[in-house]
Formats: C-alpha cells, structure tokens, sequence
C-alpha cells in the first residue's frame, strides 16, 4: 500500500472530536480514517500537562501503529500541551492540531484585531489561544471565557432551543457589550460547532464565527497536499474506536457527527 493510501488518524479525549472529523470527511471525502476516543479517561482539561501528554502518546501509538499517513489531535487540551511531544516521538509523520489552525483563521477573519475566545476551563486557564494568536499577530486582542455549560447541553443533545439561546446569551453578551466589541468569536472547544445555531441568533450576522473544526480540515488538507499525499479519487471509509462504553459514545457521538451510528460499530480498544 502507498503512503497516499493510508488512513488518516484523528484522536480526541472523547466524542467532541468528532466534529472534527465531520469537517475533515466534508473536506477530504475520498479519504479513510480512524477515530479513536479516550472516553475510559475523559475529561483531559482536569489533568496535568503531563498526564495529558502521557495519555496522548499512547493513544497515538496505538494508531500509528496501525499504519496512518497522518495523526490529527482533536483535542483543544492534547493540542495545547502534547504536540511537541507527538512531534518528536512520531515525526516524520505530520501532526495537526486544532489551535493554531483556529487563530490564524480567527486573527485572518477579524477586521478590529479584536478576538473573542470561548473554551473550556483548562483550555482558558491554558490561554492556549491568546498565545497562539500572539505568534501570529501580537497586536491582536483577544478575551476569553470558559463556558463549561455548552459542553453538558451539547452532549445532552439540548443543541437548540430556548434553554440553548438562553445560556449562550448568559455567556456571550458580556463578551459583546464593550464600546469596542470584538468582531469575531473563535469556538475553541470542539463541542461548541454543535450550538452554532444559538450562538449565531444571540450575536447576529455582524460577528465572524470561527470554527476550529472546519480550519483544521483546512489545514489537514493542505498539509497533506503539500507532501503529495492526498487521495484524489474514491470514496472513502471511517473506522470508529473507544476506550470505554461503546454504546454511550455512539450515542452522545451522534449528535456531533450528524448521523446515527451504531454501537456494533465502536471498537473497543484498551489502553
């Protein structure tokens, strides 16, 4: 088999990474992939840069060893402490992460320099982001805040309605009220595409909305362009894994991959 051949890896903490997967099968239909879902030790956020780090390495080595072209971290908390590791266990196989595709998509789509970040608690705490973006363009401000809550109404399935607008607007608008307001909201935890509905409603159509989802499919694609390992023809396949409770990851991971799936489907792997 050629390299071109090989599936793409995408590894995640859970079942938010699948919206990741989502926009990287939109992106790159012809393509084969593996998710795997460390769902046995969710949530990543409440742990150690070092634990993160240990979970990742082997998480990853469990997929690189199947045979991959590519590893893709779905983890707003993985990408923000586990990449240089992954890097330097793994290189020469390419890496992608999903914060530094989403800021520079979020420093590109603002037009006042004026960045709004919304997160999970470690992934603020972290300021994974502010730091990112300052890489990118120093001059860029950028507020944040942790909104725990759309992470509990994105997994209940509570994606839409006036529960969903009612906590979106709870968050959002102290965000929006400056004299100066931020012109573009980046969503920094892979949950949150799955309130865009709300979200979009509370802040209009004057505030760019920048998922990291969909910037990093950008970003995979490119980079595999760029390394001559794009498949161009075919129609590709997805292979799903979990390290815990198939039957709940296919049910909460439905929601944020679109359609049904089946827990016969899941394969359970220990690590």
């Amino acid at each position: 088999m050629s390299d071109a051949a090989l599936p793409i890896a995408v590894f995640d903490s859970g079942v938010g990474g699948l919206t990741v997967l989502r926009a990287l099968r939109a992106e790159m239909p012809e393509e084969d992939f593996i998710y795997l879902g460390d769902t046995a030790r969710l949530p990543y956020g409440t742990k150690s840069a070092d634990t993160v780090c240990r979970y990742a390495l082997q998480a990853s080595a469990l997929l690189v060893d199947r045979g991959v072209k590519c590893l893709v971290v779905a983890c707003n908390t993985a990408s923000s402490v586990a990449l240089p590791a992954l890097d330097a266990r793994f290189g020469p196989l390419p890496v992608v992460g999903v914060i530094e595709p989403g800021a520079s998509a979020a420093v590109r789509a603002s037009g006042t320099v004026r960045v709004a970040v919304i997160a999970t608690e470690g992934t603020v705490r972290g300021n994974a982001y502010p730091r990112a973006i300052a890489r990118i363009r120093p001059d860029v401000e950028v507020i944040q805040r942790a909104c725990a809550l759309f992470v509990s109404l994105a997994e209940e399935g509570w994606t839409d309605g006036p529960i969903a607008e009612a906590v979106a607007r709870r968050y959002l608008e102290p965000l929006f009220r400056a004299e100066e307001p931020p012109d573009t909201l980046l969503l920094g935890c892979t949950h949150f595409p799955a309130l865009m509905a709300p979200i979009r409603r509370v802040l209009g159509e004057r505030v760019r909305i920048v998922d990291s989802a969909a910037t990093t499919a950008e970003a995979t694609d490119a980079c595999l362009s760029s390394l001559g390992l794009r498949r161009r023809s075919g129609i590709g396949s997805v292979h799903l894994a979990a390290t815990d409770g198939p039957e709940r990851f296919a049910r909460v991971g439905s929601i944020f991959s679109g359609e049904p799936i089946n827990p016969d489907d899941v394969e359970l792997l220990d690590l």
